[in-house]
């Protein structure tokens, strides 16, 4: 009897996981002993850390965006229909369309999504770029901006953790500029006790905030905000004045995650090396959706996809596992508009953050271009 191997989720880590299934096994493929479904919401993928660019215009809208299903291998069955509910002693997924698909082994790769109705006032008050809206706002907003107090706000949990980094050091080289540095002053929050929550990142950019002549609040977690007399408040008792706001807004896993009892927060328990669901031996989880304690990032996602590739073309085609996941992460950081640096690190090894240049600036850019290929599963 054939084996189905269902995907929730079409974001970066499914679509990687589905297109290198189809490389590794495509002779099962063939002959019918497989079959690859994926659930998605939406026909369009998106390539999400372009947003970042949006807001200064440094990159057209279009460039975001491709047909999910020509992203996609064409063997892979593809369903526009949110999950609803995944039931995994059954081993059964409900669709909103009432479909029901069964599973031999099941991907849970649903992603995040941004909740700045947590906090009071944020929606309101503040502007993101985490999402195709948000980024238009904040491109509206600095088009209008003369000067004044910026206010770059993190939130946790998110994803991509170094992207309230980029966007702080490219706001600083966006009003230099524009001419409106000397007459604008920006300050960073942060929710614990230092700049960013890798302690050797953190102890990178605080000299790098001081060079800029950056301020920053750590132990700042966001009680509220006031929309009409531009402060913003934490837990802690301070209060800051703003002209614009800037923030990471807090994020949540998958509502279908915690509407199924997977996971508080829309996060599922997952050992760290199998990405495997605990308590479950045909559930593999990546991406976002993890609980494990590392980035939730697009490479997180991409060297997680590629564990669980392998693992399953292995349990597939020869019943054992390839092998286990070791925490690799790789980011481009932009230090401004024309400089960038990057980190890697996995479980054993922490960030080491370098010196920037103009030319790892260039290798983000060019990997900008190069996103589509990853999607595919060929880089």
């Amino acid at each position: 009897m054939s084996k189905k191997v269902l995907i929730v989720g079409g974001g970066l880590a499914g679509t990687i996981i589905a297109n290198g299934l189809c490389r590794h096994i495509g002779t099962e493929l063939r002959r019918g002993d497989v079959s690859i479904t994926m659930l998605g919401t939406t026909d369009t993928h998106m390539y999400q850390p372009g947003l970042l660019y949006v807001p200064f215009g440094k990159i057209r809208e279009r460039e975001l965006f491709r047909p999910q299903r020509k992203v996609l291998d064409k063997r892979v069955i593809f369903h526009i229909d949110p999950a609803t509910n995944i039931d995994v002693d059954n081993k059964k997924v409900t669709c909103k369309s009432g479909a029901v698909h069964e599973y031999d082994y099941l991907v849970i790769a649903t992603g995040s999504r941004l909740m700045p109705q947590n906090i009071p006032g944020m929606q309101e008050g503040a502007h993101w770029l985490y999402d195709l809206e948000g980024a238009r706002k904040m491109r509206d907003a600095l088009d209008k901006f003369e000067g004044g107090k910026i206010v770059v706000n993190v939130n946790a949990p998110h994803k991509c953790p170094v992207a309230p980094l980029e966007i702080t050091f490219m706001l600083k080289e966006y009003l230099e500029g524009k001419g409106l540095w000397d007459k604008s002053e920006i300050t960073y929050t942060y929710p614990i006790g230092r700049l960013h929550a890798l302690e050797p990142v953190a102890e990178w950019a605080k000299p790098a905030m001081d060079a800029d002549g950056i301020k920053y609040e750590t132990f700042f977690n966001t009680k509220e905000v006031d929309p009409a007399g531009k402060t913003i408040s934490s837990e802690e008792g301070v209060t800051l004045d703003y002209d614009l706001l800037v923030t990471i807004p807090p994020h949540a896993g998958a509502e279908v995650i915690t509407d199924s009892g997977l996971g508080d927060g829309g996060w599922v328990p997952t050992n760290k090396t199998k990405l495997l669901r605990e308590g479950s031996t045909d559930v593999f989880v990546c991406g976002d959706t993890t609980n494990i304690p590392i980035s939730k990032a697009g490479s997180t996602a991409h060297f997680e996809a590629d564990t669980v590739i392998d693992n399953l073309a292995s349990l597939l085609t020869e019943g054992r596992w390839a092998r286990d996941y070791d925490g690799k992460v790789f980011c481009f950081v932009e230090t401004g508009m024309k400089t960038g640096t990057y980190v890697w690190f996995d479980y054993k090894t922490p960030p080491n953050p370098g010196a920037p240049s103009q030319m790892i600036h260039w290798f983000k850019l060019a990997y900008n271009r190069l996103y589509w290929l990853s999607a595919r599963g060929l880089l």
